[in-house]
């Protein structure tokens, strides 16, 4: 499965290691994402989503489905 969070979109990013002799090799920028079950206490379930640590940072603050909002999305889009 891509590495892919499913709120914020967040994929790999492509580049350059360049050494001291600007020797340049390709190199993988990860996103961090991460299987996480969260709580939705507007439906009173748990659902499992993947999602990157800076998305879930800004789902602890406003809650899951006012962040889908944000993004205009519904949770049935995550799930």
């Amino acid at each position: 499965m891509a590495r892919r969070c499913s709120i914020t979109g967040k994929k790999p990013l492509s580049g350059n290691n360049i050494s001291h002799a600007h020797n340049k090799t390709k190199k993988w920028q990860k996103p961090n994402v991460h299987y996480k079950k969260l709580y939705v206490p507007e439906l009173d379930r748990s659902v499992r989503v993947r999602v990157s640590t800076r998305a879930l940072r800004s789902i602890s603050k406003v809650g899951l489905l006012a962040y889908l909002r944000k993004q205009g999305m519904q949770l049935k889009d995550v799930v």
